[in-house]
């Protein structure tokens, strides 16, 4: 085979694996909202429409995700983040909410649609659905929002009810009676649909599903760490039976549920006890 047949092929190639990936992405952008990204996004926001709370029948519009200096660095993030199962009895604001779910999967790039993960072939195949429990989320009225399960939906930063009623206790036991389930506030709920990444990139992309979700989960360690919440990823549980309890479709998978609460004790550490230690094995 000569040099130039096998650069034409190896380009053809790469062209057939770019068109796949766009294939998919624009198929689940139709599946999702039934229409296309738009090739470019232009929106003024109101100062009093980012805080704004919206709710129209089933659907409630979250205030919009800040992109914030008055938090933790991410090193600290880092330093301080802890898998925490103890939580106060205390509801999450309306605001915490809308960044967790922002720092899950929200978008970051409005023009080409991605996200706060990075996702192979951007086929973003995760569905995220949030758990409310009674008086979970506090409005700024005072008012809480309605318990049950709800889906999210990082184009118009929204989250529809999907089941009511307080599902936690149904959660905790299909989680095999983990009681840090039935205890937070809230629970974040990470399905996947395979076929979004499998039929672009077939068995391999099961190994890309999973690295993605990895990225969703310890992003939400990161932002409640921020935030000040306190977070545990959990992996024990019936499929079947979280699926039916949160309302998801047949073909969402749930991968991981992730109750999310104020934090009896938040986990701090100093530089100086990190430098310490890394001294100390060096000698």
């Amino acid at each position: 085979m000569s040099r130039g047949f096998a650069l034409v092929i190896v380009v053809a190639m790469a062209v057939a694996i770019a068109m796949l990936s766009l294939y998919g992405l624009v198929r689940y952008v139709l599946e999702e909202r039934g229409r296309a990204i738009p090739s470019s996004v232009k929106q003024v926001v109101g100062a009093g429409a980012v805080s704004r709370v919206e709710i129209r029948d089933r659907v409630v519009y979250l205030p919009m995700p800040r992109i914030r200096r008055d938090v933790l660095s991410v090193e600290e993030a880092l330093a301080y983040r802890r898998s925490i199962r103890s939580y106060r009895d205390e509801p999450l604001t309306i605001e915490q909410l809308s960044q967790l779910l922002w720092a899950t999967y929200g978008i970051t790039d409005p023009r080409r649609g991605f996200k706060t993960c990075p996702s192979a072939g951007a086929t973003y195949p995760l569905v995220i659905y949030v758990v409310i429990g009674e008086k979970g989320v506090v409005l700024g009225n005072g008012s809480y929002l309605k318990a049950g399960s709800y889906r999210y939906d990082p184009y118009s930063h929204s989250i529809e009810l999907v089941k009511e009623g307080d599902l936690r206790a149904e959660l905790a036991q299909a989680a095999l009676g983990q009681e840090w389930v039935r205890e937070a506030p809230i629970n974040i709920v990470i399905c996947a649909v395979y076929e979004r990444t499998t039929r672009v990139y077939g068995e391999r992309g099961y190994r890309y599903v999973y690295m993605e979700v990895g990225h969703a989960g310890q992003n939400i360690y990161l932002e409640a760490t921020a935030i000040g919440l306190g977070t545990v990823v959990v992996g024990a549980f019936y499929d079947d039976a979280v699926r039916a309890i949160i309302g998801a479709k047949p073909n969402e998978h749930p991968l991981y549920i992730v109750p999310v609460g104020v934090p009896e004790k938040p986990y701090r550490v100093s530089e100086e006890q990190i430098w310490r230690f890394i001294e100390s094995n060096r000698r």
